[in-house]
């Protein structure tokens, strides 16, 4: 089944990034492993700056074990972009962050895809829970399954 675009509706949260001229690739459009940096960047973002996460000191991380990116449309340096985050599945110890990349003026996603967390203890790296503030956090953008 061909993955179908998503729109801006579609997301809870979004979070402005700027393209550089290192992302563009000798095809002269942002190349691939570019937006799963994206990816990994809004959902840290989101985290950090709602004191969800502190990066030096959490005594629980996620780690990823998951991606996966469809492309619709190509995006290029020095284009702004914005991504569109939520979370379809919230487990005890892992999320399922959807994420899609918006050009500037457009309502379909150019890009969109998915990337798992699991969260792990800092120091044995054995799963954990999501702490209590981190999943009341998430689920403020948590969408129901289609």
């Amino acid at each position: 089944m061909k993955a179908q675009a998503n729109t801006r509706s579609e997301y809870k949260h979004f979070h402005p990034i700027t393209t550089r001229w290192m992302d563009n690739d000798a095809y002269g459009h942002v190349n691939n492993v570019v937006y799963y940096s994206w990816f990994d960047t809004v959902v840290n973002a989101f985290l950090i700056t709602n004191g969800a996460l502190d990066i030096e000191r959490s005594p629980v991380i996620g780690l990823v074990i998951e991606t996966q990116c469809n492309y619709f449309a190509s995006v290029a340096f020095p284009e702004p972009i914005t991504a569109g985050l939520r979370v379809s599945k919230l487990g005890n110890s892992s999320v399922r962050y959807e994420v899609a990349i918006f050009r500037e003026g457009e309502e379909t996603a150019a890009a969109q895809g998915h990337f798992v967390h699991v969260y792990v203890d800092r120091e044995s790296r054995r799963p954990s829970a999501i702490p209590e503030k981190m999943r009341a956090l998430l689920q403020t953008i948590l969408t129901e399954a289609p």
